[in-house]
């Protein structure tokens, strides 16, 4: 019988550093240039395999939405974008993320955005959670010094950069369309569908939107 222990985010608690140092004594970044060596086919494959649900709360298969990105550039860059807006009252499942295993989320967003073609993901995180955002920003700034992101990814080939972006605190902006009008500096208010984000999304690009608990048990 499994005993009852955390098995994914294992410092959900903060008894350990969030850091790189911790986060790669607890396994994060261990074996991903092999995982991405696989192949985007396979990466999408295995996440379809997996039942993975979105934990944003529509629970979408994430496998079949990767699939949506388009296979082949038709000239625009695509885009990752990671819904951590979190304003539904009483919520704190994401912030705890963020808080204790930002390595987990940000090693994510590599995987997801290699499985996707993406050049970039943007982490739209809620403006009051100012702590959770700095430990964002200076985990992913050891992940560039690392050679984890950036130019040449975990010595991959590819080329991948991950950017925190701070919401103004409005509640529509969990709406995954009204976050991208607000992530591209206009007002949060959803689009009207289609076009989907797949096709139309930010800056006019191919887009996924993901919830940061979906993308950080990738």
């Amino acid at each position: 019988m499994l005993s009852d222990k955390d098995r994914i985010f294992t410092n959900l608690y903060g008894f350990e550093s969030p850091f790189l140092d911790g986060a790669k004594a607890r396994g994060d970044w261990d074996g991903t240039k092999d995982i991405l060596a696989r192949g985007v086919d396979s990466i999408v494959g295995e996440m379809k395999e997996s039942g993975l649900r979105g934990r944003g709360g529509a629970g979408f298969p994430t496998g079949l939405k990767w699939s949506f990105m388009p296979k082949e550039s038709d000239g625009r860059p695509s885009y990752l974008v990671v819904n951590a807006d979190e304003g539904e009252p009483g919520t704190c499942k994401d912030r705890e993320i963020m808080r204790h295993d930002p390595h987990k989320l940000i090693e994510g967003c590599l995987i997801a955005g290699f499985g996707m073609r993406a050049i970039a993901a943007y982490i739209y995180i809620r403006g009051e959670f100012v702590h959770e955002a700095n430990v964002l920003e200076k985990a992913i700034e050891e992940a560039n010094a690392a050679g984890l992101l950036g130019k040449d990814a975990c010595g991959s080939g590819y080329d991948f950069n991950v950017y925190v972006h701070r919401g103004a605190g409005a509640y529509i902006c969990g709406e995954e369309t009204a976050l991208i009008e607000s992530l591209e500096g206009k007002k949060g208010q959803p689009r009207l569908k289609p076009p989907f984000p797949a096709n139309v999304g930010v800056f006019g690009c191919p887009t996924t939107v993901n919830n940061v608990e979906s993308i950080a048990v990738v």
